[in-house]
């Protein structure tokens, strides 16, 4: 099936439309946070783009015999913390591209 101009300008709105959509979406995400509790002592907040805006520790985290105990708390609320933030980043940029049908034509996105 050949590509006419009328074919072609409809799949450059739909392009222009999307990148549009992703523009909005991506200027969400800097608004949108996603939150991460370790242990129940250790909060970590990110926003949609993956961005770290704060680390709360409860004074009980605090033992400074057990240095290792807080730092693995900590470490692993920022992992998790920021896995969340992608996956709310994709599950939301997906929602803009879904149904979207492009020809598979190399330099075009």
């Amino acid at each position: 099936m050949g590509f006419n101009s009328n074919n072609m300008q409809k799949m450059m709105k739909q392009v222009q439309k999307m990148q549009q959509d992703m523009a909005r979406v991506q200027e969400e995400l800097e608004h949108e946070s996603v939150e991460v509790e370790t242990g129940g002592v250790v909060k970590a907040v990110f926003n949609g783009h993956g961005e770290i805006q704060g680390i709360t520790i409860q004074p009980e985290a605090v033992d400074p015999n057990d240095v290792d105990m807080l730092q693995d708390l900590i470490l692993t609320a920022v992992r998790e913390g920021h896995k969340k933030a992608q996956e709310l980043a994709s599950s939301r940029l997906n929602e803009v591209t879904k149904g979207v049908n492009l020809p598979n034509m190399p330099g075009l996105l």
